[in-house]
């Protein structure tokens, strides 16, 4: 494992293994294994065993270490963290102890400027937290106007969504848009950042960024997947980075966890009984010294439930937004 990985602390790191609360000789899933920080952290407790999910090879390669180290109780899988019950059931395995899921863009992707995360250094427009698929770049060359304005409203919440596709369609008739330098500029020029505010181009890439890699279509899927793996007892746990991911894990669980009460006055209608039990009633946040220590931390929410012995809800369907196969086809 590389130096910068191996000082890597995973944000609510304490909190998020209290509550997943591991025991010897548990079977658990780190859906989104990073830098191992999670996996290190269960590894810790006797005889456990960790299957560890990530898409972007670079951690995997990363974690072989922690894998040596590990006697043989942690295995590495590159894959897509939506396939997680696909991931176990390969492993033999139909059941889990519990999971645990930092879901969004690590620091060391953010970090790394050939990776096309960050504005903050110039670097190809990329974005994809796999190696394969469309990049930025493609999605940028070929939506259409609209296409780009929904694209970074809905999953960048940017007011200003219009006025920044209008004006990323113009400058590509000029020029091919490839870097994240190019892009930044052209976004900078329609927002306009007062001081002591985000960058105004962090939005439209965020946006980019969770269109790329479909990272709430996944987000769901691999909610819906945990609930089918856990055990009765097993608990679920995830951390999350802004809005539109907390949203999605509140609502998931909140239905999940819910209780009929029924009413004198409607006709009962039949309901699934809870298959999860809330263990945060609010979302957990960092603590100062941990936002001191990494700014990152600042918009971190924990949330975290335990599995009934009622049977998996039927999945929810995917809501009806912008998807990367349809923009990139032309459809």
């Amino acid at each position: 494992m590389s130096a910068h990985a191996s000082r890597h602390i995973s944000v609510l790191g304490r909190e998020a293994v209290d509550y997943l609360a591991p025991r010897a000789g548990g079977i658990y899933v780190d859906a989104t294994f990073g830098a191992g920080g999670y996996s290190r952290a269960i590894l810790d407790v006797a005889d456990t065993r960790v299957i560890g999910i990530d898409r972007d090879r670079t951690a995997i390669l990363g974690g072989f270490d922690l894998v040596d180290r590990s006697g043989g109780r942690l295995t590495l899988v590159e894959d897509r963290f939506s396939h997680l019950a696909e991931v176990c059931a390969a492993q033999g395995l139909d059941a889990v102890d519990g999971v645990v899921m930092d879901v969004g863009v690590s620091s060391m992707q953010l970090d790394q400027a050939e990776r096309g995360f960050s504005f903050r250094g110039s670097g190809p427009l990329d974005m994809r937290m796999g190696h394969s698929g469309p990049t930025a770049a493609d999605v940028v060359a070929k939506a259409s106007e609209r296409e780009l304005a929904d694209i970074i409203y809905i999953f960048g919440e940017e007011r200003h969504s219009r006025g920044v596709a209008r004006a990323i369609v113009a400058a590509r008739k000029e020029a091919p848009i490839v870097t994240t330098e190019a892009l930044a500029a052209i976004v900078a020029k329609v927002v306009r950042a007062k001081p002591n505010e985000i960058h105004p181009a962090t939005r439209t890439f965020q946006a980019l960024r969770i269109f790329v890699n479909e990272e709430l279509d996944e987000l769901h899927q691999a909610l819906a997947a945990a609930e089918c793996v856990l055990k009765p007892g097993g608990r679920l746990v995830v951390v999350s980075f802004h809005s539109l991911e907390d949203r999605i894990v509140k609502n998931f669980l909140a239905d999940r966890g819910k209780v009929s009460a029924g009413s004198r006055h409607m006709p009962e209608v039949a309901q699934s009984p809870p298959s999860f039990k809330i263990l945060t009633k609010r979302p957990v946040g960092p603590d100062d010294a941990e936002v001191a220590a990494n700014p990152r931390a600042r918009s971190a929410k924990l949330r975290a439930a335990e599995r009934t012995a009622a049977p998996a809800h039927r999945a929810d369907d995917l809501p009806s937004w912008p998807r990367l196969a349809d923009v990139m086809r032309g459809g």
